[in-house]
Protein backbone atom coordinates (compact mmCIF):
# COMPACT_ATOMS: atom_id res chain seq x y z
CA UNK A 1 0.00 0.00 0.00
CA UNK A 2 1.35 3.38 -0.63
CA UNK A 3 1.19 6.18 1.15
CA UNK A 4 -1.39 8.00 -0.81
CA UNK A 5 -3.23 4.81 -0.30
CA UNK A 6 -2.61 5.26 4.09
CA UNK A 7 -3.10 8.84 3.53
CA UNK A 8 -6.87 7.77 2.07
CA UNK A 9 -7.41 5.32 4.53
CA UNK A 10 -7.04 7.88 7.46
CA UNK A 11 -8.96 10.33 6.04
CA UNK A 12 -11.62 8.23 5.28
CA UNK A 13 -11.64 6.42 8.89
CA UNK A 14 -11.30 10.51 10.68
CA UNK A 15 -14.81 11.54 8.48
CA UNK A 16 -16.55 8.22 9.61
CA UNK A 17 -15.29 7.76 13.23
CA UNK A 18 -14.87 11.08 14.16
CA UNK A 19 -11.54 10.24 15.70
CA UNK A 20 -7.57 12.05 15.35
CA UNK A 21 -5.18 11.34 13.60
CA UNK A 22 -3.16 9.60 16.11
CA UNK A 23 -5.84 7.02 17.37
CA UNK A 24 -6.60 6.27 13.50
CA UNK A 25 -2.83 5.32 13.16
CA UNK A 26 -2.68 3.82 16.59
CA UNK A 27 -5.85 1.50 15.66
CA UNK A 28 -4.34 0.64 12.15
CA UNK A 29 -1.02 -0.26 13.39
CA UNK A 30 0.57 2.29 11.27
CA UNK A 31 3.50 4.88 12.08
CA UNK A 32 2.15 8.47 11.78
CA UNK A 33 5.62 9.64 9.69
CA UNK A 34 4.21 8.42 6.00
CA UNK A 35 0.71 9.67 6.67
CA UNK A 36 1.71 12.91 7.34
CA UNK A 37 4.48 13.42 5.19
CA UNK A 38 4.03 15.49 1.97
CA UNK A 39 6.10 15.44 -1.56
CA UNK A 40 8.14 17.92 -1.67
CA UNK A 41 9.86 16.92 -5.88
CA UNK A 42 9.16 19.09 -8.17
CA UNK A 43 6.05 17.66 -10.54
CA UNK A 44 7.37 15.38 -13.03
CA UNK A 45 4.41 16.63 -15.82
CA UNK A 46 6.48 16.23 -19.07
CA UNK A 47 8.06 12.91 -17.60
CA UNK A 48 4.89 11.41 -17.14
CA UNK A 49 3.60 12.80 -20.70
CA UNK A 50 6.80 11.27 -22.58
CA UNK A 51 6.28 8.02 -20.44
CA UNK A 52 2.59 8.12 -21.06
CA UNK A 53 3.35 8.19 -24.97
CA UNK A 54 6.25 5.76 -25.01
CA UNK A 55 4.15 3.15 -23.23
CA UNK A 56 1.41 3.53 -26.01
CA UNK A 57 3.31 2.57 -28.91
CA UNK A 58 5.28 0.58 -27.32
CA UNK A 59 2.53 -1.61 -25.29
CA UNK A 60 5.15 -4.43 -24.47
CA UNK A 61 8.27 -2.48 -23.12
CA UNK A 62 8.37 -3.20 -19.49
CA UNK A 63 10.53 -0.52 -17.04
CA UNK A 64 14.06 -1.53 -18.50
CA UNK A 65 13.67 -0.93 -22.30
CA UNK A 66 11.42 2.37 -21.09
CA UNK A 67 14.01 3.83 -19.10
CA UNK A 68 16.72 2.84 -21.96
CA UNK A 69 14.93 4.88 -24.52
CA UNK A 70 14.46 7.80 -21.67
CA UNK A 71 17.83 8.19 -21.33
CA UNK A 72 18.99 7.59 -24.95
CA UNK A 73 16.71 10.79 -25.52
CA UNK A 74 18.26 12.84 -22.78
CA UNK A 75 16.17 12.59 -19.92
CA UNK A 76 17.93 12.19 -16.85
CA UNK A 77 16.20 9.06 -14.96
CA UNK A 78 17.28 6.08 -13.48
CA UNK A 79 15.27 2.30 -13.58
CA UNK A 80 13.62 3.11 -10.11
CA UNK A 81 12.22 6.71 -10.75
CA UNK A 82 10.88 5.02 -13.83
CA UNK A 83 9.08 2.02 -12.39
CA UNK A 84 7.52 3.83 -9.61
CA UNK A 85 5.77 6.36 -12.16
CA UNK A 86 4.74 3.44 -14.44
CA UNK A 87 3.28 2.11 -11.06
CA UNK A 88 1.19 4.91 -9.86
CA UNK A 89 0.39 5.52 -13.46
CA UNK A 90 -0.54 2.06 -13.70
CA UNK A 91 1.48 1.81 -17.05
CA UNK A 92 3.06 -1.38 -16.15
CA UNK A 93 2.86 -4.78 -18.49
CA UNK A 94 1.82 -7.64 -17.15
CA UNK A 95 3.98 -11.03 -17.30
CA UNK A 96 2.52 -13.24 -18.87
CA UNK A 97 2.58 -16.73 -16.49
CA UNK A 98 4.90 -19.23 -17.68
CA UNK A 99 4.73 -23.09 -17.28
CA UNK A 100 6.82 -24.53 -14.65
CA UNK A 101 9.84 -26.57 -15.93
CA UNK A 102 11.82 -30.14 -13.73
CA UNK A 103 15.11 -27.44 -12.30
CA UNK A 104 18.04 -29.50 -13.86
CA UNK A 105 21.45 -28.98 -14.77
CA UNK A 106 21.86 -26.69 -18.36
CA UNK A 107 24.79 -26.70 -20.58
CA UNK A 108 24.67 -23.16 -22.02
CA UNK A 109 24.79 -23.05 -25.96
CA UNK A 110 27.81 -21.42 -26.80
CA UNK A 111 27.43 -18.36 -28.82
CA UNK A 112 29.12 -17.26 -32.09
CA UNK A 113 31.96 -14.24 -31.73
CA UNK A 114 31.39 -13.27 -35.45
CA UNK A 115 28.40 -12.45 -37.68
CA UNK A 116 27.76 -14.37 -40.01
CA UNK A 117 28.93 -17.83 -38.29
CA UNK A 118 25.56 -19.21 -37.72
CA UNK A 119 22.26 -18.32 -38.03
CA UNK A 120 19.42 -19.90 -36.78
CA UNK A 121 15.94 -20.31 -38.46
CA UNK A 122 12.48 -21.57 -37.39
CA UNK A 123 8.11 -20.97 -38.47
CA UNK A 124 5.80 -19.32 -37.05
CA UNK A 125 2.30 -19.10 -37.49
CA UNK A 126 -0.44 -16.69 -37.85
CA UNK A 127 -4.03 -16.23 -38.86
CA UNK A 128 -5.94 -13.21 -40.78
CA UNK A 129 -8.72 -11.47 -39.43
CA UNK A 130 -10.98 -14.13 -41.63
CA UNK A 131 -9.17 -16.88 -40.39
CA UNK A 132 -6.89 -18.06 -43.28
CA UNK A 133 -3.45 -18.86 -41.82
CA UNK A 134 -0.60 -17.90 -42.96
CA UNK A 135 3.56 -18.64 -41.61
CA UNK A 136 6.81 -16.58 -41.40
CA UNK A 137 9.67 -17.51 -41.67
CA UNK A 138 12.24 -16.16 -39.31
CA UNK A 139 16.29 -16.43 -39.35
CA UNK A 140 18.23 -14.58 -36.96
CA UNK A 141 22.01 -13.83 -36.35
CA UNK A 142 22.89 -15.64 -33.79
CA UNK A 143 26.33 -13.67 -32.99
CA UNK A 144 24.44 -9.93 -33.23
CA UNK A 145 20.96 -10.87 -32.95
CA UNK A 146 20.14 -9.29 -36.47
CA UNK A 147 17.04 -10.72 -38.07
CA UNK A 148 18.29 -10.43 -41.83
CA UNK A 149 14.46 -11.61 -43.40
CA UNK A 150 11.39 -12.02 -42.26
CA UNK A 151 9.07 -14.36 -45.04
CA UNK A 152 5.92 -14.06 -44.89
CA UNK A 153 3.70 -16.43 -47.06
CA UNK A 154 0.43 -18.74 -47.00
CA UNK A 155 2.32 -21.60 -47.74
CA UNK A 156 6.47 -21.61 -47.45
CA UNK A 157 7.75 -25.04 -48.78
CA UNK A 158 11.63 -25.99 -49.36
CA UNK A 159 11.94 -24.67 -52.52
CA UNK A 160 11.11 -21.17 -51.26
CA UNK A 161 13.18 -20.80 -48.30
CA UNK A 162 16.13 -22.08 -50.91
CA UNK A 163 14.91 -19.37 -52.61
CA UNK A 164 14.97 -16.99 -49.78
CA UNK A 165 18.48 -18.02 -48.61
CA UNK A 166 19.52 -17.54 -52.21
CA UNK A 167 18.33 -13.97 -51.92
CA UNK A 168 20.36 -13.50 -48.65
CA UNK A 169 23.21 -14.54 -50.10
CA UNK A 170 23.28 -12.16 -52.83
CA UNK A 171 22.27 -9.17 -50.16
CA UNK A 172 24.67 -10.11 -47.09
CA UNK A 173 25.99 -13.94 -48.08
CA UNK A 174 25.38 -17.29 -45.98
CA UNK A 175 26.58 -18.41 -42.87
CA UNK A 176 28.64 -21.31 -42.34
CA UNK A 177 26.32 -23.32 -40.06
CA UNK A 178 22.46 -22.92 -40.11
CA UNK A 179 20.38 -24.38 -37.08
CA UNK A 180 17.09 -25.88 -37.35
CA UNK A 181 14.42 -28.33 -36.35
CA UNK A 182 13.59 -31.51 -37.86
CA UNK A 183 10.80 -29.61 -40.27
CA UNK A 184 9.91 -31.14 -43.39
CA UNK A 185 11.11 -28.58 -45.15
CA UNK A 186 14.41 -28.53 -43.50
CA UNK A 187 15.13 -32.00 -44.21
CA UNK A 188 14.28 -32.20 -47.47
CA UNK A 189 16.42 -33.01 -50.71
CA UNK A 190 15.96 -29.42 -51.85
CA UNK A 191 17.19 -27.93 -48.72
CA UNK A 192 20.47 -31.09 -48.48
CA UNK A 193 20.95 -30.00 -52.00
CA UNK A 194 21.35 -26.41 -51.38
CA UNK A 195 23.62 -27.09 -48.12
CA UNK A 196 25.68 -29.30 -49.83
CA UNK A 197 26.34 -26.77 -53.27
CA UNK A 198 26.76 -23.64 -50.92
CA UNK A 199 28.96 -25.04 -48.81
CA UNK A 200 26.84 -24.52 -45.18
CA UNK A 201 26.32 -27.21 -42.68
CA UNK A 202 22.91 -27.81 -41.32
CA UNK A 203 22.74 -27.91 -37.71
CA UNK A 204 19.71 -29.65 -36.91
CA UNK A 205 18.34 -30.08 -33.19
CA UNK A 206 17.31 -33.02 -31.09
CA UNK A 207 13.12 -33.92 -31.74
CA UNK A 208 11.73 -32.24 -29.21
CA UNK A 209 14.22 -30.45 -27.62
CA UNK A 210 13.21 -26.42 -29.23
CA UNK A 211 16.17 -25.05 -26.66
CA UNK A 212 18.51 -26.36 -28.42
CA UNK A 213 17.99 -23.50 -30.72
CA UNK A 214 17.48 -20.84 -27.66
CA UNK A 215 18.18 -17.82 -30.31
CA UNK A 216 15.34 -18.19 -32.61
CA UNK A 217 13.12 -19.15 -30.12
CA UNK A 218 13.73 -16.33 -28.12
CA UNK A 219 13.27 -14.47 -31.37
CA UNK A 220 10.33 -15.74 -31.87
CA UNK A 221 8.53 -14.72 -28.50
CA UNK A 222 9.38 -11.69 -28.92
CA UNK A 223 7.52 -11.08 -32.17
CA UNK A 224 4.59 -13.11 -31.12
CA UNK A 225 4.71 -10.84 -28.39
CA UNK A 226 5.30 -7.43 -29.61
CA UNK A 227 3.71 -7.92 -32.75
CA UNK A 228 1.46 -10.66 -33.94
CA UNK A 229 -0.46 -10.67 -30.35
CA UNK A 230 -1.21 -6.89 -30.49
CA UNK A 231 -2.38 -6.92 -34.67
CA UNK A 232 -5.24 -8.00 -36.56
CA UNK A 233 -4.28 -8.15 -40.06
CA UNK A 234 -6.81 -8.26 -42.70
CA UNK A 235 -4.96 -8.78 -45.43
CA UNK A 236 -1.56 -10.61 -46.07
CA UNK A 237 -0.08 -7.48 -47.84
CA UNK A 238 -1.12 -5.47 -44.52
CA UNK A 239 0.66 -8.54 -42.35
CA UNK A 240 3.85 -8.04 -44.58
CA UNK A 241 4.17 -4.40 -44.03
CA UNK A 242 3.50 -4.52 -40.00
CA UNK A 243 5.95 -7.05 -39.38
CA UNK A 244 8.47 -5.74 -42.17
CA UNK A 245 8.49 -2.34 -39.83
CA UNK A 246 8.71 -4.46 -36.56
CA UNK A 247 11.84 -6.53 -38.11
CA UNK A 248 13.30 -3.12 -38.93
CA UNK A 249 12.21 -1.36 -35.70
CA UNK A 250 13.78 -4.41 -33.82
CA UNK A 251 17.15 -4.33 -35.66
CA UNK A 252 17.62 -0.80 -35.06
CA UNK A 253 15.39 0.85 -32.37
CA UNK A 254 14.95 -2.07 -29.78
CA UNK A 255 18.03 -2.95 -27.04
CA UNK A 256 18.75 -6.25 -26.41
CA UNK A 257 20.13 -7.40 -22.75
CA UNK A 258 22.58 -9.76 -24.34
CA UNK A 259 24.57 -7.45 -26.05
CA UNK A 260 24.77 -4.66 -23.25
CA UNK A 261 21.87 -3.02 -23.84
CA UNK A 262 22.54 -2.37 -27.62
CA UNK A 263 20.58 -2.84 -30.97
CA UNK A 264 21.76 -5.56 -33.00
CA UNK A 265 22.59 -2.73 -35.61
CA UNK A 266 24.92 -0.95 -33.12
CA UNK A 267 26.40 -4.37 -32.20
CA UNK A 268 27.16 -5.48 -35.56
CA UNK A 269 28.59 -2.25 -36.93
CA UNK A 270 31.40 -2.62 -34.70
CA UNK A 271 32.40 -5.74 -36.43
CA UNK A 272 32.78 -3.61 -39.35
CA UNK A 273 34.68 -0.81 -37.86
CA UNK A 274 37.31 -3.11 -37.04
CA UNK A 275 37.42 -4.66 -39.87
CA UNK A 276 37.83 -1.58 -42.18
CA UNK A 277 40.40 -1.10 -39.52
CA UNK A 278 42.43 -4.09 -40.42
CA UNK A 279 42.35 -3.38 -43.81
CA UNK A 280 43.97 0.09 -43.36
CA UNK A 281 46.17 -1.14 -41.51
CA UNK A 282 47.20 -3.82 -43.52
CA UNK A 283 47.32 -1.47 -46.85
CA UNK A 284 49.45 1.17 -44.82
CA UNK A 285 52.08 -2.11 -43.78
Amino acid sequence: MTAAQRRAVVAEMRDRRAVSERQACRYLGWHRTPVRYQARRAPQTALVARLRELAATKVRWGSPRLTWRLVRDGWPVNHKRIERLMREEQLLVRQRPRRKRAAMARVPTPVPTRPDQRWSMDFVRDTLLDGRPFRVWTVVDDATRECPWLLVERSLPAVRIVEALEMLRLVRGLPHVLVCDNGPEFVSQAMDHWAETRSVTLDFIRPGRPVENCFIESFNGRLRDECLNIHHFRTLAEARTVIEAWRTEYNTDRPHSGLGQRTPAEFAAQFQTEEEAGLLTTLRS
